[in-house]
């Protein structure tokens, strides 16, 4: 029997929808591998606020659990990572995020860096990680990558020389690889 789980796309903020970059080409490609997926735009889509993307991923909209695999780039990764502490998920991939506001306002004020992080229980709750980044990103420096790397201990390190942002290119399909991969485990369990 084939077994699934299902992904939902976490958006970064300052994003007026979930259709930018390499989205549409990504979500087309795990509909293909048969997925049930996810690519909505986060309410307060700009300052991506806490408060209001916890609650759109758990109980009440998105329901998010533990046979979703959460996709988040950039505070998407951030709030993906906020939400393994205090719920179960099949697992997350993290693209470019950060655990701590980077003495940007903007940040500061979205709330996700108010509470100190409990590294334990984001790894505890999933069964999977993946943590994709770029050695030369330009809005997150490279020691917070290396930072999470350390505290989470993921299952699968993807770092990239040159991607910056991930904010240029137009497919990715290392996550689709990563993806494809826990598909194929999953149903070999």
């Amino acid at each position: 029997m084939t077994q699934k789980f299902r992904v939902i796309f976490i958006h970064g903020n300052e994003t007026i929808r979930w259709s930018y970059l390499w989205t549409p080409w990504l979500k087309e490609e795990l509909e293909k591998l048969g997925l049930d997926v996810i690519f909505e735009t986060f309410p307060d889509s700009i300052m991506a606020r806490k408060e209001y993307w916890l609650e759109f991923l758990g109980k009440d909209y998105l329901k998010a659990d533990e046979h979703t695999l959460l996709i988040g780039h950039s505070s998407g990764a951030t709030a993906a990572m906020k939400f393994a502490e205090e719920n179960t998920i099949f697992g997350s991939i993290l693209i470019s995020p950060s655990y701590t506001d980077l003495g940007l306002e903007s940040e500061r004020v979205s709330g996700w860096y108010d509470d100190p992080w409990n590294w334990d229980k984001i790894r505890k709750n999933q069964k999977f990680i993946g943590l994709f980044y770029s050695k030369n990103d330009e809005i997150i420096p490279l020691q917070e990558f290396l930072e999470i790397q350390e505290k989470i201990k993921p299952d699968e390190v993807r770092a990239f020389e040159t991607n910056g942002h991930f904010i240029k290119q137009r497919t990715f399909p290392e996550v689709v690889a990563s993806v494809s991969q826990l598909l194929e485990d999953k149903n070999s369990e």
